[in-house]
């Protein structure tokens, strides 16, 4: 019986030394290892997503392997959804999420953000000819993604454009694909959530859809990270910081909003900059 217990206490002993070794810092596993878990989207075009050929690619995919080279570490891509992205870096399954990820001061009560990595607002997409402004919408099912920042804000504009039934005409769908399926089958009357998502798949049948109105919500997109580990969120906003000063970023960015793009769309701001 002795025997048993002391093996006992030496396995418990040798766990509890593993599970304190991985608990460690994420910036001094991340260097240690030399592979970074990057949580990214494959369905969210052209943030991240996988294309015809069976590659992941997208803006988001691009700027964290940026990250990765510059850190000096392979990256390792994890797919995440809205409702896994911040659930899969508190429990450590990811080092840091780039998944079209707005800052709130909600989010951040449960994990810590980069600076500002890109600029969005939240708008409608519709069937071509079919609404002009956001009144037209009053009254009509509007589909948004369920557990994101995008399903509050429609429903919050709603109610103030007036609409007495707007808890009920938000119809939320699991991701963007279904949110785009239904407004193209005509269950809902349009599709709200950040305006480069709406463009990316609007871009798959030209002509078909556009965006109205202006932007109803400012969606500052941060790189989610985990608590309390200081020298992993310096190391990614330094990174960022100076692939925009050496004119990386924009060059990232071009190649997937830039004029010439599928999904053309504006720079509207500039990253915070450190002296």
């Amino acid at each position: 019986m002795r025997k048993t217990r002391i093996v006992a206490l030496a396995a418990l002993v040798v766990m509890l030394a593993t599970s304190l070794a991985y608990a460690g810092p994420t910036y001094d596993r991340v260097m240690q290892e030399k592979v970074c878990r990057v949580g990214l989207m494959a369905n969210s075009k052209p943030a991240g997503f996988i294309n015809e050929n069976g590659d992941w690619i997208g803006f988001d995919v691009d700027i964290a392997t940026e990250l990765c080279r510059r850190l000096g570490v392979k990256i390792e891509k994890v797919q995440v959804n809205n409702k896994t992205r911040v659930t899969m870096v508190q429990t450590g399954q990811i080092d840091m999420s780039l998944a079209n990820m707005t800052h709130k001061r909600e989010r951040d009560k449960s994990i810590d953000f980069s600076i500002t990595y890109f600029f969005d607002g939240q708008k409608f997409l519709v069937r071509k000819g079919t609404a002009s402004s956001w009144q037209d919408l009053v009254g009509k099912k509007i589909a948004s993604m369920q557990g994101t920042t995008s399903e509050l804000n429609v429903r919050a504009l709603l109610k103030k454009l007036g609409d007495p039934d707007a808890d009920n005409n938000v119809i939320s769908y699991q991701n963007e694909a279904e949110c785009f399926q239904a407004l193209k089958m005509g269950r809902v009357a349009a599709w709200s959530t950040d305006s480069t998502l709406l463009i990316g798949y609007a871009a798959e049948e030209p002509g078909k859809f556009e965006l109205i109105g202006d932007f109803f919500s400012n969606e500052p997109y941060g790189v989610g990270l985990p608590e309390d580990d200081s020298a992993w969120r310096d190391a990614i906003n330094f990174a960022l910081q100076d692939m925009w000063q050496d004119g990386t970023y924009k060059k990232i960015y071009d190649k997937w909003y830039g004029p010439e793009s599928k999904w053309a769309f504006p720079l509207t701001d500039e990253i915070e900059l450190w002296p």
